[in-house]
């Protein structure tokens, strides 16, 4: 356990970004199982888990090129289904 005061606040901090992080990323994950699920490229699903991987690259949860590689590997998944 950390003695000084900064690096308490620091641990606390970490704590809580690491949590909403997970529960972003679990969503996104969530949206793009519901999306191949559904397996229409042009569906209310594809548009959701686009979004929602978008939004993670936005909160700096992931990567925006991993976001990109994302899509891009969802799209065709789609498209070959």
């Amino acid at each position: 356990m950390a003695n000084i005061k900064s690096q308490k606040k620091r641990i606390r901090t970490n704590a809580k970004s690491q949590e909403r992080n997970k529960m972003v990323r679990a969503e996104m994950r969530t949206r793009v199982k519901a999306a191949l699920a559904d397996g229409d490229a042009t569906g209310e699903a594809a548009r959701a888990a686009i979004k929602r991987i978008d939004s993670a690259a936005a909160k700096g949860v992931i990567h925006k090129n991993t976001a990109a590689r994302k899509k891009s590997r969802l799209m065709k998944q789609l498209h070959a289904s």
